[in-house]
């Protein structure tokens, strides 16, 4: 059963989520997800066949954003950077990019960008 969402803008949000879910469910890979709230930027590393979260970055730990605003797209870059460093840890060399819903420029293209320069393929 399908509920009733009044909101305009969360109903094309929750529609454009469900859509790049649909293929993303097709992949092996490990899943890179990306969410973004108007202050931090979160990403992480779900397994794909199970749903367990490998790891974990977000702007919220000042390791990662260092003493600069949360809320921009060189933190994000950031995060971008330390999940990858993670992720190669981990040895995970691919990944496949969850946007989340979420359009692919700003602060989500700064953490895909980010994840790519720091050897991340996707």
């Amino acid at each position: 059963m399908k509920k009733k969402i009044a909101e305009a803008k969360r109903r094309r949000w929750l529609a454009r989520k469900a859509r790049t879910r649909t293929s993303l469910e097709r992949s092996e890979r490990v899943v890179l997800t990306v969410y973004r709230s108007s202050k931090h930027t979160y990403a992480q590393l779900v397994e794909n066949t199970t749903g367990k979260t490998l790891c974990a970055v977000s702007t919220r730990d000042r390791a990662v954003a260092g003493e600069g605003s949360t809320g921009t797209v060189d933190a994000a870059r950031k995060v971008g950077e330390a999940i990858a460093r993670i992720a190669k840890e981990k040895s995970i060399d691919e990944v496949v990019f969850n946007r989340n819903g979420f359009l692919f420029h700003g602060r989500v293209k700064a953490v895909a960008d980010g994840a790519r320069e720091a050897g991340l393929q996707f």
